[in-house]
């Protein structure tokens, strides 16, 4: 491998141009990066963060074989690369003097890049999580329903979306890179992206989003339950009506990811008929110890 494989920029539609059949030719794996390039496209490059993002392609015989995108003050997110084009990434970007916070990726591909880092800049890695991603077969719902009804956010739920936004990125770690909580809840507002689970008495105990439909797949995110609400079964009904949603919307795949960490979430998704498809990892990257 040379160094010329791997083709650097920060215009998105260069990236696109590039790597977009790529990344449509497998839309389960490259969730992510569809979704992602899809808001950059439409709602500008800063929507993630006030840096400039940076994109990549390797490309071998004038085909693309893997992929790259930052959006600071985001993690490196990897298509899936072998040890060798995982390696050589992290010379190339170290060598550009790139500032990474971290990386996320399939499995291997993010424990390989977060080594490599490791040893050209000196920067400690830490797990940060691991995540399964699932993909919907046959949708199931649980028994016994909870009692309410799922209804699609409103502007009149901005306050509760808001504030729901930044209670579940702070639960899962993500609150420094996560976009403006405002500026997510107008987003899903205007496209009907979050559904709402709600008593009897009309208040709102769970929440469910999906990401707009790109190379006909749909990701179901966030799903999000207030700690003192958990147990009754609200976040599994919330989650199956968005589920058959994204179906009836024509999606050829419907994804989620969870944090192998709870069990709880991971039973409950194989429950309604989610089925494995492949384990990511993230890794921060910390500065090493000072000597003593």
């Amino acid at each position: 491998m040379t160094a010329d494989d791997w083709h650097i920029t920060g215009d998105l539609d260069q990236f696109l141009t590039r790597a977009g059949e790529f990344l449509r030719s497998r839309p389960a794996l490259h969730t992510v990066h569809l979704t992602v390039t899809a808001a950059l496209s439409s709602r500008g490059l800063r929507v993630y963060g006030e840096g400039d993002p940076v994109f990549g392609t390797l490309e071998r015989d004038g085909e693309v074989r893997a992929a790259f995108f930052r959006t600071p003050p985001g993690r490196l997110m990897l298509t899936p690369l072998t040890a060798e084009q995982a390696t050589e990434l992290a010379a190339q970007l170290a060598l550009r003097g790139d500032e990474l916070p971290g990386v996320m990726g399939e499995l291997d591909t993010a424990s390989t890049f977060a080594e490599a880092w490791a040893r050209r800049t000196g920067r400690s890695p830490a797990l940060h999580a691991r995540q399964r991603l699932y993909r919907l077969a046959e949708l199931t719902t649980p028994q016994p329903a909870p009692p309410g009804r799922p209804r699609v956010a409103t502007a009149n739920d901005r306050e509760q979306l808001v504030r729901w936004y930044v209670e579940f990125t702070q639960a899962i770690g993500e609150s420094g890179t996560s976009q403006d909580p405002g500026e997510w809840a107008d987003s899903r507002i205007a496209y009907g992206g979050i559904t709402l689970w709600e008593t009897p008495d009309g208040t709102p105990v769970s929440m469910a989003g999906l990401t707009p439909k790109v190379a006909g797949q749909v990701r179901v995110a966030p799903v999000y339950t207030p700690a003192d609400l958990r147990g009754h079964g609200y976040a599994g009904a919330v989650t199956v009506e968005v589920s058959g949603m994204a179906r009836a919307a024509g999606a050829d795949e419907v994804l989620l990811f969870t944090d192998l960490a709870n069990p709880t979430s991971n039973a409950l998704y194989q429950r309604i008929g989610y089925r494995p498809v492949e384990d990511f990892a993230g890794y921060d990257f910390h500065p090493a110890p000072a000597p003593r």
